[in-house]
Parts: structure tokens; sequence; C-alpha cells
């Protein structure tokens, strides 16, 4: 049965997103966007029609990454169990953080930071400010229920993914990172969630 229009646009913005994302962590932020298209499978006109400009297209890769990151504070029943909820949380991000392709697009980035840094900043505030804002906003409905008692949850939200992301998002900058089985990442994310838990408990 033939695609509706909508669904082709999707499966468009997705295989650009996706070739976009491939292309700046091998050549950097000043990749160009013919080279995205091509290894999209669509033609440069239509890269552009979806986003105005590369700062956008960034911005986009990076909304997609962090809206997974975050689904598990948004799953229905989060908000009445926050412990499983930061645990969630806290492994999805320990597992971006040491995704290859994480790594490279992040690598990139601070390379081409000083060259290019309107992509920089689409980078940093699509990626680390969005994510913690949104972990802020589960941390003041927590504390609105009764849940938690976080006086200040911007603060709050950097000390939980501090403790999540630890050293690990460097060493794997570095290149001198080590790969934690499905085991650790749990014990980590677990293990922070419940000490922050404990420290903000109501």
């Amino acid at each position: 049965m033939p695609r509706l229009a909508g669904q082709i646009d999707l499966a468009k913005t997705e295989a650009i997103l996706d070739a976009a994302a491939l292309v700046f962590g091998e050549r950097g932020l000043s990749a160009s966007v013919e080279l995205i298209a091509r290894r999209a499978g669509v033609s440069k006109q239509t890269v552009y029609n979806h986003y105005g400009s590369k700062a956008e297209l960034m911005r986009a890769i990076v909304d997609r990454r962090v809206s997974e990151i975050t689904a598990p504070l948004m799953t229905p029943g989060a908000q009445e169990h926050p412990e499983e909820a930061l645990a969630a949380f806290g492994r999805v991000m320990i597992e971006a953080v040491m995704a290859p392709r994480g790594t490279s697009m992040l690598r990139m980035t601070v390379q081409g930071a000083v060259e290019l840094p309107e992509l920089a900043r689409a980078f940093y505030e699509s990626g680390p400010v969005t994510s913690r804002r949104r972990l802020a906003r589960f941390l003041e409905m927590e504390t609105a229920a009764g849940r938690l008692a976080v006086d200040d949850p911007a603060l709050a939200a950097e000390f939980f993914a501090g403790m999540v992301i630890g050293t690990h998002q460097l060493a794997h900058l570095l290149g001198v990172g080590r790969d934690l089985t499905a085991g650790q990442i749990d014990h980590v994310a677990c293990e922070a969630a419940r000490r922050f838990m404990k420290a903000y408990s109501s």
C-alpha cells in the first residue's frame, strides 16, 4: 500500500536527521549540507525546506535525542514513582554519553566551536540545557505533589546529572573510557536515584 504524504515527510525527516548526525560526527560542523542531503538520499533543497539552516538542523538532531533521554520522565506513572523514573532517566543518559555516535558528534562540536559558535550553541541549548530543564520541571512537580522537597530544581537537576554522568562523558570524549555492562549502568543509575531521593526526601 502506498504511503501517505505525512508518512513520506516523516521518513524524509528521519533520513535527514540520521544522515546529518553521521556526517557531523564524521566530518565536523563544517560538513556541507550537500553531503548530508546525498547521504540521506534527498535533494539539498529538501534539507533546507525541512530546516532553514545548519543550526536548525543541529537543534533538530539534538532535540530528537533529548526526547529519547527524557522520555522516562514523561511516561504515564512516572510522577507517582519518582525513584524509578529517575533511575530510568539516568540509565538512558549514561547510554547516550557512551554511545559512539554521540561521542563523535560531541567531539566534533567541541572542535568546531570556535569557528562555528552558532552550531555549538544550538547543540548546547538543545541538548544539556533542555534535558536539565525538563528534569527540573519534573522535580518541581514532585515537590508540588509532596513526594520530594527540592528548593532549587535547576540546581538539583545539575546535581543529578553530575552524579549519573560522572567522568564517563569526558573519558569517552578523550577516547580513554571503558564501556560499562548493562548491569553496571543499571547500578550507577539506580544508586544515583536512591541517593538523590534520600537527599531530597520530603
